[in-house]
């Protein structure tokens, strides 16, 4: 079945809306049998259309996915028709953590410990809870402590595309970002990273 770039619009918005979670690109492809620079255009033309109308939902990008969510300018409004309080802040530790884990993730709770200078397990727990971070394999040295990472909800809660959207840490622009390798180990930046 052939479709025409209006009607392949339609059919993506449909695929996005029944998903109700972030749907790989690679997915839209395959559903609406096109090329990936098509379905990209689709999809700009999309989220176009929602900003321009100013219209209730968006169309957010995350890495290699796509997801339609409800519009930041409507928060107050849809938060009182559903009777949602506001979702809980992050603590001061919990940002803390949360922001060791984003930079030099894939990373354990004792190298986070280390940096902090106290011990994380609580606050590693609420946000494993709040499914800001995951576990995402183990580090192979002895006791093979639990590798962490942050999650696609950490990318669309901070309102972030991917994790190069994350602002330098200052004092680290010349050196590149830090990252540990399966021995545990600091991996120095490659040239293309300075």
């Amino acid at each position: 079945m052939s479709m025409d770039m209006r009607e392949m619009e339609a059919a993506a918005e449909g695929i996005l809306f029944a998903a109700g979670e972030s749907v790989e690109i690679k997915r839209l492809c395959l559903a609406l049998d096109a090329d990936r620079s098509t379905v990209e255009e689709i999809l700009r033309r999309l989220g176009d259309y929602y900003a321009f109308e100013r219209r209730g939902i968006r169309l957010i990008c995350m890495e290699d996915s796509y997801q339609l969510c409800s519009a930041p300018d409507y928060a107050d409004v849809i938060r009182k028709a559903f009777e949602i309080r506001k979702p809980a802040r992050l603590s001061q530790p919990a940002l803390e953590v949360l922001t060791i884990i984003a930079y030099y993730q894939p990373t354990t709770r004792a190298y986070v410990d280390q940096v902090r200078g106290v011990d994380s397990a609580y606050t590693v727990g609420l946000l494993l809870e709040r499914g800001l971070i995951e576990e995402c394999g183990r580090l192979q040295v002895p006791g093979r402590p639990i590798l962490y990472r942050t999650t696609k909800h950490f990318l669309r809660s901070f309102h972030l595309n991917s994790l190069d959207d994350l602002p330098e840490i200052p004092g680290l622009e010349s050196e590149g970002q830090l990252r540990l390798g399966e021995d545990g180990a600091l991996i120095e930046p490659t040239a293309e990273e300075n």
